[in-house]
């Protein structure tokens, strides 16, 4: 008899024949037919076969034949016939899909991702293959459930053309293990750093390498500290270097404690104080050049097809140390620099991370740095500013005096994920990361409701939707989950060398089910705004009634993901989503099924997460103070952003301001964004909003730098229609 099946993903499962009988049923329904007893008898056929695990097709197979010899032919002919329409209209689509990459059709399909050029020869392939992947994730590897509210526009799964793969979403580097440990990558093998060049490459190295084994984004949440070591090396080497030079013995200055690594004038100066200073500019020098050939690394880079580059970022700000302080100064000085032709650099996303006591306040250590920060900002969009002083970013294990401390500090993915908390070993962002993620539509939810007049009624009906979507979710995360436990540690040559938690633990042909439990998952969220005006008329930003529905809504799924997460013991979060393609999908289906709906469904996207509407006019600190309260409950992400008119370069304050709101709010993560206008011909910039000729060159093809999701895009044509369309939309928000 059959006991468990094989569902398409190589899952074995127990064998439910009540799933045959409501299979059976539907195809007789199809006929106006409803033989309940017929359908029974025809599960119970199958269960008693001689089959210890059966094949999903297998079984299908054998219903058709069971239909065959019953009474109801017409049945069979119609089961067949729909799986024969199915295959059909899947082909008919992926023609279609197919032609349009072909073509270079400037589309949805092909403008998904904003950072991926689908018009080349390898982004072509990429694109192939994700839309051959994603109707097989549909219909092999998603449950029943799962795949309904997919369709029904209820829930997203992010990243749905890389689930067959079973790779995860992003990593938090460990770079600190291959710097002293080396690797080895391809064919090749590296030895530990010796020196900031390269220590600086493998850094590029690292995340380009785990970047072809993961479908997200890379980020290093120590680089000053990891960095800072490599100073110290070429600083001693090039004392050494001029003792060959010039037979001095300089001993006494290899080992001196250095307040900070400044160049200096030579002039005047003479014997070993001479050499000594030499010896710190020509460190600062290449530690200089070393940050320089990094950034441009991670900008032209290619790590997957479509001339995509490493979705990188970078965390840094707290390392006091005077080879840390170097590695951050010329970090931003670089970043300041640009690249090129002087041209914004739009990776890595850098991060600073804000912290009293050590680069916040106007005595603290590192606060000069602080201020070189926003000079940066103000010009560069990035660094963006991560509050290691939000009560929900502290650790009790952090100390001032710890070397280490970078371990008990929250890092950032630049678009926002953030992996803190641990059910499952110690409270730290290093080497741990996003396991996957998927997205509800809380937007649709509340449409369905809006009907109901009485109010109350109304959202008691909207949260018992709600519940019921964390759930299907949940279970979604789940088995996508279970099916990533399932892959081979040799399936990810570098990610699961160490770089992953726990991961050197386990043997060639292991699985890696016991150590992904240190990931999460993330059950996401959009169109807060919409959703609230869809049950009360108003949005957070205008209406108090609305801003206190919007905060017990964000609480009520933060609190039922914790009761998951409790009962399943891992690490589920709840993620402010950083929508882009998918900013949209939702709408355009909502729209098709209820219709234009003022500030609903008549714009071509839902606004992201539990922001303001970005049409909603507003000052600086009244959005601070609406949307600050929800960071908290958002553990997967979260970002507060800025927009700024005109020219930020020669204002750096604003961004101090935007930062001080942060630290008086308790927000965690923000970032501020302006007006830079760049020429795609020469790479000159400015913050001309209305430039049409390139002062430079003379060029017309000129195109502006804007922040997407929380990264920056080095032309907005690659964006989708709907994010062209909320960004025509955005207005700018007051600081005073």
């Amino acid at each position: 008899m059959i006991q468990n099946i094989r569902k398409r993903d190589g899952r074995i499962e127990n064998f439910d024949k009540e799933k045959i009988v409501s299979a059976i049923i539907k195809a007789m329904n199809a006929d106006f037919i409803n033989d309940i007893k017929c359908a029974e008898k025809i599960a119970d056929t199958l269960s008693n076969m001689d089959i210890p695990v059966a094949d999903v097709e297998q079984i299908q197979n054998l219903v058709e034949v069971e239909l065959m010899k019953s009474q109801y032919k017409n049945v069979a002919k119609t089961y067949i016939l729909y799986r024969d329409k199915r295959n059909i209209a899947r082909g008919r689509k992926t023609y279609d899909t197919y032609m349009s990459i072909i073509n270079t059709i400037a589309n949805d399909i092909t403008k998904e991702n904003a950072n991926m050029n689908a018009e080349t020869p390898a982004g072509m392939m990429m694109k192939f293959a994700s839309e051959t992947s994603k109707p097989f994730v549909m219909d092999m590897l998603l449950s029943e459930t799962a795949r309904d509210y997919v369709k029904s526009n209820y829930i997203h799964v992010h990243d749905a053309d890389y689930y067959p793969t079973k790779s995860l979403t992003c990593l938090q580097h460990p770079l600190d293990k291959i710097l002293k440990e080396g690797f080895r990558a391809g064919h090749g093998s590296s030895r530990p750093a010796k020196r900031i060049e390269t220590a600086a490459i493998i850094a590029c190295i690292s995340m380009e390498s785990i970047q072809n084994e993961m479908h997200g984004g890379q980020a290093i949440p120590a680089f000053d500290y990891y960095l800072a070591p490599y100073v110290r090396l070429t600083y001693i080497e090039e004392i050494e270097r001029i003792e060959k030079l010039t037979g001095e013995n300089l001993d006494e200055f290899k080992d001196i404690e250095l307040d900070d690594y400044i160049t200096t004038d030579l002039t005047g100066l003479t014997g070993k104080e001479r050499y000594w200073k030499h010896a710190i500019n020509q460190t600062v020098n290449r530690v200089h050049q070393s940050m320089e050939s990094f950034i441009h690394n991670m900008n032209t880079i290619h790590s997957r097809g479509g001339n995509q580059v490493v979705f990188s970022s970078i965390n840094y700000g707290t390392d006091t140390s005077a080879e840390g302080r170097c590695i951050i100064r010329e970090i931003l000085n670089s970043t300041f620099k640009g690249v090129g032709n002087g041209e914004t650099p739009i990776f890595p996303i850098q991060i600073w991370k804000k912290k009293r006591g050590v680069n916040y306040l106007k005595d603290d250590r590192n606060y000069d740095l602080y201020e070189l920060a926003c000079k940066v900002t103000a010009k560069r969009f990035f660094p963006n500013f991560v509050n290691l002083d939000a009560t929900f970013n502290q650790h009790a294990k952090w100390d001032a005096n710890d070397p280490e401390r970078y371990k008990y500090e929250v890092a950032t993915m630049g678009c926002r994920t953030r992996v803190f908390e641990n059910r499952h070993g110690e409270k730290t962002s290093i080497g741990r990361g996003n396991l996957s993620f998927s997205t509800i539509n809380i937007v649709k939810l509340a449409i369905e409701c809006m009907n109901i007049e009485d109010k109350d009624a109304r959202i008691a009906k909207f949260f018992k939707k709600l519940e019921t979507c964390i759930n299907v979710t949940a279970d979604q995360l789940y088995d996508r989950y279970s099916f990533q436990r399932s892959a081979l540690k040799k399936q990810f040559p570098m990610l699961m060398t160490g770089m992953w938690e726990n991961s050197e633990k386990l043997g060639y042909d292991d699985t890696c089910k016991d150590v992904l439990k240190t990931g999460t998952l993330g059950i996401g969220f959009i169109g807060l705004a919409e959703c609230l005006i869809a049950l009360v008329g108003k949005h957070h930003g205008e209406s108090d009634e609305a801003q206190q529905l919007g905060l017990k809504i964000i609480t009520f799924m933060r609190d039922k993901i914790v009761e998951i997460a409790d009962e399943r013991n891992l690490n589920y979060s709840l993620l402010a989503t950083p929508a882009e393609g998918l900013s949209g999908k939702f709408t355009k289906k909502d729209r098709e099924l209820f219709g234009v709906i003022e500030n609903i469904t008549d714009k071509d996207y839902y606004t992201n997460s539990s922001h303001v509407p970005v049409w909603y006019k507003c000052s600086v600190e009244h959005k601070a103070k609406i949307e600050a309260p929800y960071h908290e409950l958002e553990g997967g992400g979260h970002i507060f952003y800025v927009e700024l008119d005109g020219d930020a370069t020669h204002n750096p304050a604003c961004i101090m301001q935007t930062v001080d709101l942060m630290d008086q709010y308790n927000m965690g993560y923000g970032s501020v964004n302006h007006t830079r206008t760049r020429c795609l011909d020469c790479g000159f910039e400015n913050a001309e909003k209305d430039m049409e000729k390139c002062p430079v060159c003379g060029g017309t093809n000129i195109d502006m730098i804007q922040r997407i999701t929380g990264y920056l895009v080095g032309s907005v044509n690659n964006w989708n229609s709907a994010k062209k369309s909320e960004l025509k939309d955005r207005v700018t928000h007051d600081i005073n």
